[in-house]
């Protein structure tokens, strides 16, 4: 057999594999078409629950310094005698439905903040702050 013949032979069985090759590629290019689409997707739902996630951590931080802000001032106007100040300063200070309880005992008075986080967008999550205050003389 002359080196041409080979050749020609080599040529047309790779000729004759070519379509089933090419076959395959486009049956497998078929089946992985929506791959990348659906995997896109599970990307983007999972970063929007992160972000969602991240700001309601954030909303909560918030919601803790605004209660602690609201709780020592109404501590410092409880000690002085004003318990309705310290209900309104908590009313203006604290997040909105936020719940003052007073209390203390001797010299020292308490007041607690309470609200529910973001609103009540999650549930079981409850902000809370306490500060005290002396007593001023005369009360």
């Amino acid at each position: 057999m002359s080196v041409s013949q080979h050749q020609s032979r080599v040529a047309a069985t790779t000729a004759a594999r070519e379509p089933a090759r090419t076959g395959q590629r486009q049956l497998r290019q078929v089946r992985d078409q929506g791959g990348v689409t659906v995997e896109a997707a599970m990307a983007l739902a999972v970063l929007a629950l992160v972000l969602v996630s991240c700001l309601a951590g954030i909303a909560c931080l918030i919601a803790q310094i605004r209660c602690a802000d609201a709780a020592r001032e109404a501590a410092r106007l409880a000690g002085r005698g004003d318990a309705d100040l310290a209900a309104s300063a908590v009313a203006t200070l604290a997040p909105d439905g936020a719940v003052l309880s007073l209390g203390g005992s001797g010299d020292l008075v308490t007041a607690t903040v309470t609200a529910r986080a973001i609103g009540g967008l999650l549930p079981g999550v409850t902000i809370t702050a306490s500060a005290a205050a002396a007593k001023e003389p005369g009360q």
